[in-house]
């Protein structure tokens, strides 16, 4: 028997890369990434400065993401502001490289962090 198909995720999309996508490309650092289960944007999570993940979710209607972060398997439906149960398994990688540290990337971490998360 055949799973029927989870509304907003796309389980053949690989991931956008390992890092926040917006992040990167503006010189700026997160602390937890998300990838959207609809394209495979990587973005950062509600507690980062940028909140990139949210702000994808609402400028394309894209609203099922997943952590990307090492251990952890979840689901969240920004729309619905719920857990999603029992959400397929994805395209891999499933998490960014346990190498990179949290928050990241290293190298544009301020020291002050801590203060600087919502």
């Amino acid at each position: 028997m055949t799973t029927p198909p989870t509304p907003g995720i796309d389980p053949s999309v690989p991931p956008s890369g390992d890092g926040c996508a917006d992040c990167d490309q503006s010189g700026g650092w997160w602390f937890h990434l998300r990838r959207c289960a609809t394209c495979g944007h990587i973005g950062c999570c509600d507690s980062s400065p940028a909140q990139h993940a949210g702000a994808h979710a609402a400028a394309t209607g894209h609203d099922v993401i997943r952590s990307y972060e090492p251990g952890e398997d979840w689901f969240w439906n920004y729309r619905t502001e719920s857990y999603v149960e029992d959400g397929p398994d994805l395209a891999p990688p499933q998490h960014h490289p346990t190498t990179q540290p949290t928050p990241g990337p290293a190298d544009r971490v301020p020291s002050d962090w801590r203060s600087r998360l919502h």
